[in-house]
């Protein structure tokens, strides 16, 4: 009975990997195909770009400001917010590379890893009031690494934790290769 819980523990962990993963390549790959899938003029291609363009309306604050991929169609969300992407991914694939483990992993820390990730997110809007109020004009680059430095934030602090299980196993087949 207890290893049946234990199972049913460690599915449920690598679930919440798996749909991390997947919304992950939703937030990679949507934003940068909705001017490709708009501009493509093929029957149901549209409406999918459509539908991204309605979710990047929604979780953007300058949708308008996305860089053109297919004149006139632009990215579904600004450069900041696909850099907090770009952060986020970085992040996921150095979690797969290291196993979570480096001095750089903010969840160790604890309530101090918390803080200094709630510190490093806060690049994002702070640039963001920053150009709201006209002390500067905006600008790809440097929005797009205020996102990173959100993006490695947040990531630095949630990976390890959202992908445990994974490399949990991914750890202990690589210790019984090693022993055989």
């Amino acid at each position: 009975m207890i290893q049946g819980v234990a199972f049913n523990r460690e599915l449920e962990i690598r679930w919440v990997s798996i749909v991390a993963d997947i919304l992950l390549a939703g937030m990679v790959v949507g934003p940068l195909a909705a001017p490709f899938l708009a501009a493509s003029g093929l029957p149901i291609l549209p409406v999918i770009a459509d539908i991204i363009y309605f979710m990047g309306s929604h979780v953007c604050p300058q949708p308008d400001m996305g860089v053109a991929l297919a004149a006139p169609f632009i990215m579904a969300v600004c450069m900041r917010c696909y850099g907090t992407v770009a952060g986020l991914l970085l992040t996921r694939l150095l979690c797969g590379v290291t196993g979570g483990k480096g001095f750089y992993w903010l969840h160790q820390y604890g309530w101090s890893g918390v803080a200094l990730a709630s510190v490093l997110m806060m690049a994002y809007p702070l640039e963001l009031a920053a150009e709201v109020l006209g002390w500067w004009s905006f600008n790809n680059y440097i929005v797009t690494v205020f996102g990173l430095i959100t993006g490695l934030a947040w990531g630095l602090l949630t990976m390890p934790i959202l992908h445990a299980q994974e490399i949990k196993s991914t750890s202990s087949l690589a210790n019984e290769s090693f022993h055989k």
